[in-house]
């Protein structure tokens, strides 16, 4: 029987945020039904809140600042658990996704368009009207 915990060196065991531009791709995944949810960036700062809050914390590269997700929208995601590839540069995590959306366009997920011969296609049900939600 096969040990399964990693007894790598410390600094093996964390992201390593010094690839690139210090922002790592972080798949957010629903831990109930395994849909992919959406795909955002997170810097160290972001991931280590993350980890402290229980609550998925991104880096927004538009306004470059964190953004805690659904600081407007109500629409957070309580991480259950995080995931590192094999090469400790991508992150995947699962997560309760409360309020029912993820996506800014009020969709559950922010893959709510297929490719298709004719063009895109909306597969998903708008869960809310972002007109609504973000008054800013």
């Amino acid at each position: 029987m096969s040990n399964n915990t990693c007894s790598c060196a410390e600094a093996d065991n964390r992201p390593d945020f010094n690839k690139g531009d210090g922002l790592l791709p972080v798949i957010a995944q629903d831990i109930v039904n395994g849909d992919v949810l959406m795909l955002a960036y997170m810097n160290e700062d972001a991931y280590e809140e993350t980890v402290k809050s229980g609550q998925a914390v991104y880096f927004s590269r538009s306004r470059n600042k964190l953004w805690r997700k659904g600081e407007e929208s109500g629409n957070v995601q309580k991480v259950h658990s995080i995931y590192l590839d094999c090469d400790r540069d991508t992150l995947l995590i699962k997560v309760e996704q409360i309020g029912g959306a993820a996506c800014h366009d009020g969709y559950k997920s922010c893959f709510y368009r297929e490719m298709t011969n004719d063009g895109l296609k909306i597969i998903a049900d708008r869960v809310f009207d972002p007109s609504k939600v973000y008054t800013k």
